[in-house]
């Protein structure tokens, strides 16, 4: 037994995802079907993009809270950008914006919003916890004052493909998650970057004797994290064809719960992208499972607190030291 436990900390995610799949294609005979793969696949795209970000800043021993409301305002400016444009009334100019514009706009305002919390952190000092959470606020008064409290719509079809559309036989939200996934693998695995992002959640007095530029690796770690959080901004509003005001909340807790359910130690240091990828595959398989069984959506949050509970306290038991 003592030989197998090794094995079964390190491929739980997976093993519980197989039992949970076993157990809701019993229960539900629309559960097994490519239609609803494809479904689970779409919806856990946003949460993956925002999740793999939230993953290098846990692995720093750090947190975020304002990512839901980066979502929100990014998906928004996007929107914003693409329909109306800018107007200088002074100068009597007007900027419009394409589709590729209109994103990397987006994108640029989550990681310029990412950076400020690494700023917080890093050279005055904040707690991870609160600087993000006064950015969450920061953020979603920002969502506010934007779309004047209304939704944006009619994006066109062009932006509308980013969510909705398919290529080569998988949606396009799929693609681009794919994109984000390898990219930060690559990025802890084989890059100096990823090695000090491990070294700085491991021990970040050694890491700093070592040599290793902390506030320097938490700031670009905050800015991806931003990055990513727009990432899904833009697909989420992409798929609705709006950007809603209040978009977003409630993310930043998913996020988390993919990355603890995943294996990453909310201690820092240990964790993985592939694990964070399961433990999002294994909320968007719950989720599924209990839409499909017609489960109350009160219980349905009962339910999902109480599988974070349950990671963290097997956290805790395999690593009693952290």
């Amino acid at each position: 037994m003592a030989n197998i436990k090794p094995y079964l900390v390190k491929f739980q995610s997976i093993i519980v995802l197989l039992i949970l799949s076993m157990v809701l294609t019993i229960l539900s005979d629309k559960f097994f079907t490519l239609e609803n793969g494809w479904n689970i696949a779409r919806q856990i795209s946003i949460n993956v993009c925002i999740s793999v970000g939230m993953t290098l800043v846990i692995l720093t021993k750090g947190i975020d809270l304002s990512v839901g409301s980066l979502l929100a305002f990014s998906g928004a400016i996007a929107a914003g950008l693409l329909k109306f444009g800018l107007e200088f009334p002074v100068s009597n100019t007007f900027i419009g914006f394409t589709v590729f514009g209109a994103i990397i706009a987006a994108l640029m305002v989550g990681g310029v919003f990412g950076v400020f919390n690494g700023l917080m952190i890093t050279k005055f000092k904040v707690p991870p916890f609160v600087a993000t959470l006064a950015m969450l606020t920061i953020a979603r008064g920002a969502t506010m004052l934007w779309t004047g409290g209304f939704p944006i719509t009619g994006l066109g079809n062009n932006f509308a493909f980013i969510g909705t559309g398919w290529f080569l036989g998988m949606p396009m939200p799929v693609w681009i998650t794919l994109v984000v996934v390898v990219f930060t693998i690559v990025l802890t695995k084989k890059t100096k970057f990823g090695r000090h992002i491990y070294a700085i959640g491991g021990n970040e007095s050694a890491a700093r004797l070592s040599g290793i530029n902390i506030n320097k690796i938490k700031i670009w770690v905050y800015a991806i994290a931003g990055t990513l959080a727009a990432v899904g901004g833009v697909i989420l509003t992409s798929r609705l064809d709006s950007a809603q005001p209040n978009a977003g909340m409630g993310y930043e807790l998913d996020s988390i719960a993919a990355v603890v359910i995943g294996g990453t130690s909310l201690s820092g240091g240990r964790g993985s992208i592939v694990g964070t990828v399961q433990g999002a595959l294994i909320i968007g398989v719950l989720n599924s499972g209990l839409v499909l069984l017609n489960v109350s959506p009160f219980w349905q949050q009962i339910i999902k607190g109480l599988v974070i509970l349950i990671a963290v306290i097997m956290d805790r038991l395999n690593n009693p030291n952290n």
